[in-house]
């Protein structure tokens, strides 16, 4: 096939922080008096979108203190902070070559459940930001995967049909989102932090360098206009509409 654009999940797909972020969480509720294991919160972090995960939480823990996911994103984030040390260290670097070779021939974006602003500091780190059209956070879309929400809305501004797109995840939400599309879904099966049902996927790997791109995306002549936001520290998604019809 030859896809229209790329779309990949961030945990667990370009950067193995889904373990970093639970251990964080258990900390968080440590400190507000809250005792859980990490089999516990393991499967309320995996594969899920922030505002979910901060629903469950808050639904499973009623002592928590109310507070907005927003906000407790910001409070989460040292704790994170205090687990993972060097940032380089959850690279995925062979899902990152594989977004690059495949950014070679067509748009790609990451359509993450994380806060946006997470999004992008792990572009950074992974060294791809500047090849990304954009990316997508948790308050970018209405409902977080398994709804097709994040994966249409990144189709939308693309404006290409989400049935010549490829989504490249590692979750049982992450397939799902990918398949309720109406989009192709390349799996990558790394988790062991909690055993994925990835059917439906119509590629399943160990590690993306697996995937022959040759042979399976037929890159050869495909081009496309390369229409990216150079800054995305601050761009919204009206930002997008807004750049989108100034470039037309």
């Amino acid at each position: 096939m030859k896809p229209a654009a790329f779309f990949f999940d961030l945990d667990g797909t370009l950067v193995d922080t889904e373990t970093p972020w639970t251990r964080a969480i258990l900390a968080f509720l440590a400190d507000r008096g809250v005792a859980a294991s990490e089999a516990d919160i393991a499967p309320i972090v995996c594969g899920r979108s922030w505002y979910d995960i901060h629903s469950e939480l808050h639904s499973r823990y009623p002592s928590l203190p109310k507070a907005d996911p927003a906000a407790d994103a910001v409070v989460l984030r040292p704790y994170y902070d205090r687990v993972v040390v060097d940032p380089k260290s959850v690279v995925i670097e062979s899902s990152v070559e594989f977004l690059k070779k495949v950014a070679c021939f067509a748009p790609v974006a990451i359509v993450s459940g994380s806060p946006r602003a997470d999004v992008l500091d792990m572009a950074r780190t992974c060294g791809i930001a500047d090849i990304l059209q954009f990316v997508l956070g948790t308050e970018d879309y209405p409902r977080g995967k398994p709804a097709p929400d994040s994966f249409l809305r990144a189709a939308t501004i693309l404006e290409v049909d989400a049935s010549e797109c490829v989504v490249v995840e590692d979750s049982t939400a992450g397939v799902k989102a990918g398949r309720a599309a109406g989009m192709h879904v390349l799996a990558l099966n790394r988790s062991t932090l909690v055993p994925q049902d990835l059917t439906g996927a119509q590629w399943l790997v160990g590690d993306l360098s697996e995937i022959n791109v040759d042979t399976e995306f037929e890159p050869s002549g495909i081009r496309y206009q390369v229409r990216k936001v150079r800054d995305l520290t601050n761009a919204t998604i009206q930002d997008l509409a807004k750049w989108k019809i100034s470039k037309k």
